[in-house]
């Protein structure tokens, strides 16, 4: 029901560069992850809450994909039933399964 559609996934260098649409239940529209290994190197939300989905990005920039996964799921935005974070988690699932 919450699920994210990847629209393009491409490795090149170490570096993995996917983009997901988000459910549409949430503020943001799509969401960049660019990882390397099961590290986290850049998210970029597009719309959403500016400043929250810019501050989720620099937190997750380093983390292991596991780590920020466990930290994001199952957000709830104004009893949505997910978020622009729980989006996130829901995307990097896709990329570690």
């Amino acid at each position: 029901m919450f699920e994210v559609t990847k629209i393009s996934d491409i490795a090149e260098g170490g570096l993995r560069k996917a983009s997901f649409l988000t459910c549409g239940a949430v503020c943001s529209t799509q969401i960049d992850i660019e990882t390397e290994g099961d590290v986290i190197r850049r998210v970029q939300f597009f719309n959403g809450c500016n400043g929250n989905t810019q501050g989720v990005a620099a937190l997750c920039a380093g983390m292991k994909v596991d780590d920020a996964v466990a930290r994001l799921d199952g957000i709830d935005c104004k009893g949505r039933g997910t978020s622009c974070p729980d989006q996130l988690a829901r995307a990097l699932k896709q990329l570690i399964n």
